[in-house]
């Protein structure tokens, strides 16, 4: 990246970002969804016949993805170069008496894994790196253990690792209640094993759900293969039918999530940035993040199968509730310093739980650039100011180095700790950036 002093950024050395000395006028290149790509793997591991995936990414949560599911028996062919996915399917319940399944720093395939693990009588282990131990697991293993899957503790209670075992005729199924107000992760897990249940599987959620579009993503890209899948407006019950899912062609589309830093980036300095192949219907909520732009005062064209956002020259204060698009909170919180009023985000308590405790992490770093910032009951209030030049920690968590490199485009003396823990999902993203400097072709 431009300003790093030559060579690629290492995980541990601090890496200053360069400010941005005109107006963008860029066709940013972001890569494949992680969330919808780690569902269709699951579903094309588990379907009967080959699938095809293509738009695939290529980063170091999908990579623990496609291991575990090799891990559990299934063949899966990654092209990098082409970005697609082959994977010939179990058609039912995967396994191997005795695998280690690693998700390293994956919440995602840890938590889409576990049930899988289950669907048939094969004893796995499932761990991950430290960080990923230390993240909660309760709620998913007790589902589990009440649908009759085996969940031996290895270490902490409620925590990976574990070891995984459906017992002597694998999970069949059946009804199970769920907290909505942990992680939507959860849910979706067991949603994507259900099909391959032989009674199939009910989910009753006894609180309020957070993060629905994600839970809504899960049910799309099952359908896409062929699962049957019916729920209430608000996903307070959800059944899925027995049956399986059948081998199918698919796209995945553009991370929305990713997306979010750039089209920030056109709000916070001005001119347009445009990405291609996400459009107002995608399956991914995060695309809403560009509503909250808007109100902030940039501009936003949406076509079929394109977004492109405008700065004006001008950031307002806005106040808004983000659960349902709570990994672009972060992305917020960066731009928040220059609007002209404060900016407070409710409803993602929630997100204490992720890679780090991202409340306490973007008010911590803010409050060291010199911004003030508060930590509320559910999300955190950023006031205006000018940030001042300093080393941004980034706990591990990949969603605040590529956040708060957006300040750094705006003002000098930016760096960021840790730049190569952007892998977890968006491995070229410091060469992605360095892209906005050029004009769009």
């Amino acid at each position: 990246m431009s300003g790093a002093g030559g060579g690629a950024p290492t995980r541990l050395d601090p890496l200053p970002v360069e400010p941005l000395t005109g107006p963008l006028d860029s066709v940013a290149a972001v890569p494949g969804s992680k969330s919808i790509m780690n569902r269709a793997m699951v579903c094309a591991a588990l379907a009967e016949g080959e699938s095809h995936l293509s738009g695939a990414l290529v980063s170091d949560d999908t990579g623990a993805m496609l291991d575990c599911i090799r891990d559990l028996g299934i063949r899966a062919v990654l092209d990098a170069e082409a970005r697609t996915v082959e994977v010939w399917g179990a058609d039912g319940p995967p396994g191997v008496e005795g695998a280690v399944l690693d998700a390293r720093l994956s919440g995602t395939t840890s938590r889409f894994v576990a049930p899988m693990a289950v669907l048939g009588p094969a004893h796995v282990v499932l761990d991950g790196a430290p960080p990923l131990r230390a993240r909660p697991m309760a709620d998913l293993f007790d589902a589990l253990d009440a649908l009759g899957a085996e969940v031996t503790a290895l270490g902490e209670p409620g925590h990976l690792p574990v070891q995984l075992s459906g017992g002597r005729r694998g999970l069949r199924g059946g009804t199970v209640t769920v907290r909505g107000d942990a992680s939507s992760q959860f849910l979706s897990g067991l949603l994507l094993s259900g099909p391959v249940m032989p009674k199939g599987l009910t989910v009753e959620v006894t609180s309020e759900l957070v993060s629905v579009p994600y839970v809504r993503m899960t049910v799309q890209v099952m359908a896409s293969f062929g699962a049957r899948v019916e729920h209430d407006d608000d996903f307070a019950r959800i059944v899925v039918s027995p049956g399986g899912y059948t081998a199918c062609d698919f796209t995945i589309e553009p991370d929305a999530s990713a997306a979010s830093y750039f089209f920030a980036a056109a709000a916070l300095c001005g001119g347009r940035v445009r990405v291609e192949g996400l459009g107002p219907d995608s399956v991914q909520g995060d695309v809403a993040f560009v509503d909250v732009l808007e109100a902030m005062g940039a501009e936003v064209r949406r076509e079929a199968s394109a977004i492109e956002v405008r700065g004006t020259g001008r950031l307002r204060g806005v106040t808004v509730d983000m659960a349902d698009i709570s990994d672009t909170a972060q992305t917020l919180a960066a731009i928040a310093p220059f609007a002209d009023g404060p900016t407070t985000v409710t409803g993602i308590g929630f997100i204490r739980g992720k890679e780090t405790d991202r409340i306490a992490a973007v008010v911590t770093e803010l409050r060291r650039l010199g911004i003030e910032a508060t930590e509320d009951a559910d999300g955190f209030t950023v006031h205006p100011g000018a940030p001042r030049p300093g080393v941004v920690s980034t706990y591990h968590d990949h969603r605040m180095a590529m956040s708060f490199a957006l300040t750094g485009l705006r003002v000098p003396g930016i760096e960021i700790a840790d730049p190569g823990c952007v892998a977890k999902t968006f491995p070229g993203f410091w060469d992605a950036v360095d892209g906005l400097r050029r004009p769009a072709p």
